[in-house]
């Protein structure tokens, strides 16, 4: 039972309180950065804006032609798919992380320090 301290900036707590429990009604901390709905097609994007990943994709899309196809097609998609799902459980174990620690901190006693 570890107790979160908070100590009021100023003398204008209560006016300060009002307007900023209008807008923060809910008072929690989130750090996580994706939801079970938006994991995929946010990693991805992110995934993407990374150079050598679009080389890959890139090759792996010029593979699929036949005039200029080098390697089997499900070869040159190989490394592409390896980097995504590594860096996609490495994200998702980051995330699930940052959801406990917050979910413990959301949790945790509060005492306010007034005057």
């Amino acid at each position: 039972n570890k107790w979160r301290i908070v100590l009021p900036h100023n003398g204008r707590q209560w006016e300060d309180w009002k307007q900023a429990s209008t807008f923060y009604s809910g008072n929690r901390i989130q750090t996580t950065k994706y939801t079970w709905f938006t994991f995929l097609p946010q990693n991805l994007f992110e995934q993407f804006h990374r150079l050598g990943n679009l080389y890959f994709f890139f090759l792996a899309i010029l593979n699929w032609f036949p005039q200029v196809e080098v390697f089997h097609r499900e070869i040159t998609m190989l490394p592409l798919i390896v980097v995504l799902l590594a860096s996609m459980i490495k994200d998702a174990i980051e995330d699930y992380r940052k959801y406990r620690i917050d979910k413990m901190i959301n949790s945790s006693k509060t005492r306010v320090y007034d005057k």
